[in-house]
């Protein structure tokens, strides 16, 4: 569906319902982890050409237990393998809701950025004229004073 204007609201109820289905997926993924960069960098990565691998090996250490030293644990094998299906599938529609949160604020943010310029631009112009504004203008202006002299005023980047 291409982009159009967004008109929608969330109300603080609708929030804190999102919010709680959050909450209530992580409940049912207890075992989720955080990695220091370091970590992150030190272990072996998995891909999804990897994931056929691994099926494939997991097949092949269940066909042929004998082969594998007596310490290897192969259901751990079969159950490391099984949960990193799950959570690719999962991944994959956490990422497409993160995507279009992402881009729904961003457009929604540009809509509220060009509607705010607009009526900055009345506000200085009426601010000559218009006992009152020129104090509002000047807060307005306070966005665009960390602005470098080259970039315009119309295209804030913060």
């Amino acid at each position: 569906m291409a982009y159009q204007n967004i008109v929608a609201s969330l109300s603080p109820q609708d929030i804190q319902e999102v919010k709680a289905a959050l909450q209530k997926v992580q409940q049912k993924l207890p075992f989720l982890i955080t990695l220091s960069t370091e970590e992150r960098r030190k272990l072996v990565k998995m891909g999804d050409k990897s994931l056929a691998f691994v099926n494939n090996s997991v097949t092949a250490a269940q066909s042929n237990p004998e082969i594998l030293p007596a310490t290897f644990d192969v259901e751990e094998l079969v159950r490391d393998y099984q949960l990193a299906a799950a959570l690719t599938e999962l991944l994959i529609s956490i990422q497409q809701l993160s995507e279009q949160v992402d881009d729904t604020l961003m457009a929604v943010g540009s809509e509220a950025m060009t509607s705010s310029l607009t009526v900055y631009d009345y506000v200085k112009t009426a601010s000559k004229k218009t006992p009152g504004l020129k104090t509002v203008a000047e807060q307005l202006g306070e966005r665009f004073k960390a602005i470098s002299k080259g970039k315009s005023a119309k295209t804030p980047v913060s």
